[in-house]
């Protein structure tokens, strides 16, 4: 797990169970306002990801791709939700706007897939994940850090996740 700099993080996950669990700690930091993107191919790991991010969000709810619906809604008990957004069926930015994404950043932590087809739309300042197809049962990730609130961020998750 080698560390890129000091904003960034590497990752290689050797199943679906230890996706799951980055999530749930990436989850747990995430605070209302907070904006997660997520690029990777089809079945490199995005969804499941976002399972572990909702649980450690504190949301029993469960978690399946947004892709039809676009937006799925993960509550917690205080009220606050995890938004996420799948961008993959949409053509523009404007299209994007039009779902209130400013009002769901008030509301919760926004979770983004194929965040490239709106990237006009989205806050320059999150958290970008890239997720790699490596093999069956192995994903490898990217922790990339776009501003100063996000650079604690990976620095948090480095702590949980490797220690130190």
């Amino acid at each position: 797990m080698p560390i890129l700099d000091a904003r960034t993080l590497e990752f290689f996950s050797r199943s679906a169970d230890q996706t799951r669990r980055l999530g749930m700690r990436l989850g747990g930091l995430l605070q209302t306002g907070d904006v997660v993107l997520l690029q990777g191919e089809l079945g490199s790991g995005k969804t499941t990801l976002v399972q572990g991010m909702a649980q450690g969000w504190g949301s029993l709810d469960a978690v399946s791709s947004p892709t039809f619906v676009l937006v799925n809604v993960y509550r917690r008990p205080d009220g606050h939700a995890l938004y996420h957004l799948d961008a993959y069926r949409l053509k523009s930015a404007a299209e994007a706007l039009e779902l209130d994404l400013d009002w769901m950043m008030e509301s919760g932590a926004l979770v983004v897939e194929w965040p490239e087809n709106i990237q006009a739309a989205l806050p320059r300042e999150h958290l970008l994940v890239r997720l790699n197809w490596i093999a069956e049962e192995q994903r490898g990730m990217v922790f990339l850090a776009q501003g100063s609130r996000y650079e604690t961020l990976v620095q948090e998750f480095r702590q949980r996740v490797v220690g130190g």
